[in-house]
């Protein structure tokens, strides 16, 4: 069954009320999800659209990251929901097999939380008709043990484990660093 709006402002509802301070700044978010409905998970919903990310944690306190052909950006992996998810959870799980090969069954969800709320815009892109828009990547830390990675070619370029002091993003950076586990 697929995301649902009712599932994302679940989720959202319980982020904000661990994350009072970020409410408004998603506040655009709020607006978009109240406008769009259940198109909010969608790649031609233009005003925004959900997608969802992972932090891919290794127990030496590295992040996967990897970097993405179109934009030529380090990110974290991730991408667009699809039908096929049921939870932005399991979209998260979905995308990080998909675009670094790593199994599903050699990852560990911290917990169903959600760690992380992104708002970023991205680039007009006339080849696929796609206008300016925004991304709202929700974030999921996960957990392995797995080093080697399998790159998704067509969208990613290259990889590299980072430590997670090395993080820019705020407040990412400080709530990973608290979940490392020495």
């Amino acid at each position: 069954m697929p995301i649902t709006a009712q599932h994302v402002r679940e989720t959202l509802d319980a982020y904000l009320a661990d994350h009072p301070e970020e409410k408004e700044a998603l506040s655009v978010l709020s607006e978009v999800l109240d406008a769009a409905g259940d198109s909010i998970t969608s790649r031609k919903e233009f005003r925004g659209h959900v997608t969802a990310g992972a932090v891919l944690l290794r127990p030496d306190g590295r992040v996967l990251t990897i970097h993405h052909r179109a934009l030529d950006r380090w990110l974290l992996p991730g991408g667009h929901v699809e039908d096929s998810d049921s939870t932005l959870l399991d979209a998260s799980v979905r995308e990080l097999a998909e675009e670094t090969g790593v199994h599903p069954d050699r990852i560990e969800p911290d917990s169903a939380e959600l760690l992380h709320i992104d708002a970023h815009s991205i680039p007009a892109n006339e080849d696929k008709g796609e206008a300016e828009h925004l991304h709202f990547d929700f974030r999921y830390l996960l957990r392995s043990t797995a080093d080697m990675v399998e790159l998704q070619e067509e969208e990613v370029t290259a990889y590299s484990w980072m430590f997670a002091d090395m993080l820019t993003d705020e407040p990412l950076r400080s709530r990973v660093l608290a979940a490392v586990r020495p």
